[in-house]
């Protein structure tokens, strides 16, 4: 009764119908949620006992079941949404990698989630607009705004994501290189100086990760060759494939891998300094437009506004 307080009935039914839509998807993913976490887990006690990894890492297992189902769904929901060809898909995954989304169900669990916000906006749209201006354009013209906007608020998240953990890895990668210039050329391996570079630079998260995994597949025994090359694309900043390829040549030829990250590392010093110089030369160009929009204005006011006083005055004397 509250809510016919404030809002006349007609407003208020479009509000109640949304409620409802999302309160019986959410019931729907909760209910297939729980029931392949059920399933998955009979069929785990059915196979095998867990082994001692398994018993340490419990959380993360019940935490695995937990999401499984809703993972399933939103595989489900995004079929329609999936690219065809194994080019698109490749390209789906490597954007999402470059964001920190490594995970093999990734693709499908991003493209449900743009399905159900798509979805979402729709139904709730449609719900507000046509009761109130029935199927006419001035209810479909704020309906396919906002389908527009559900559709591809998403993939502006993930550009989002994307371009901020790049632009984190941008920034931590010149300290990385000159303790792994160090650690190098004090006659470590490069395998070594990757783990101490992990060890010394906790603090940037999004770097350490990637040097962690790449640190991980050399030891699993994947050539250095492809580890480094995965780590430039699965990282989308320039100067990481760069180093890469870097790596990749030195450790082709035999050359010194000391020289070649002192190369580097000069490098990006001067890029970084070509780049700061840049931005310098640009802030006169940039100040024109706050200057003319809001400071110059406010200038002639204060120096013509007198004037112009003093001349209407006169003026209106004659």
């Amino acid at each position: 009764m509250s809510l016919f307080a404030f809002v006349g009935m007609t407003e208020a039914i479009p509000i109640l119908i949304f409620i409802a839509i999302v309160a019986g998807v959410f019931a729907l993913l909760t209910a297939i949620s729980n029931r392949n976490s059920k399933a998955a887990s009979r069929l785990d006690r059915i196979s095998r006992p867990a082994s001692l990894v398994e018993l340490e890492d419990s959380k993360a297992t019940k935490k695995k079941e937990r999401f499984g189902g809703m993972i399933e769904a939103a595989k489900a929901m995004s079929a329609p949404l999936m690219p065809q060809t194994e080019l698109e898909q490749s390209a789906l995954k490597i954007e999402l990698a470059n964001a920190g989304f490594r995970s093999e169900s990734a693709p499908s669990v991003y493209l449900g989630i743009r399905f159900v916000f798509l979805l979402t906006a729709l139904i709730g749209s449609s719900s507000v607009f046509i009761p109130l201006y029935g199927l006419t354009w001035a209810a479909l013209q704020p309906i396919v705004i906002i389908v527009g906007i559900g559709y591809y608020l998403p993939q502006l998240a993930l550009w989002y994501l994307r371009t901020s953990r790049q632009q984190e890895i941008f920034l931590s990668l010149p300290d990385a290189l000159d303790l792994l210039v160090v650690c190098v050329e004090s006659g470590l391996g490069l395998d070594a100086a990757m783990r101490k570079v992990c060890e010394e630079m906790s603090h940037y998260k999004a770097l350490v990760e990637e040097f962690t995994l790449a640190n991980f597949q050399l030891q699993m025994g994947r050539p250095r060759r492809e580890v480094l090359h995965d780590l430039g694309v699965r990282t989308g900043v320039d100067d990481v494939k760069a180093l890469a390829a870097i790596l990749i040549q030195a450790d082709r030829f035999g050359a010194s891998i000391a020289n070649a990250l002192r190369v580097q590392s000069d490098s990006m010093r001067t890029r970084r300094k070509q780049i700061a110089e840049e931005k310098a030369a640009k802030t006169a160009v940039q100040l024109i437009f706050p200057l003319v929009l809001f400071i110059f204005p406010g200038i002639f006011v204060v120096l013509v506004g007198p004037a112009a006083i003093g001349i209407m005055q006169v003026m209106l004397k004659k």
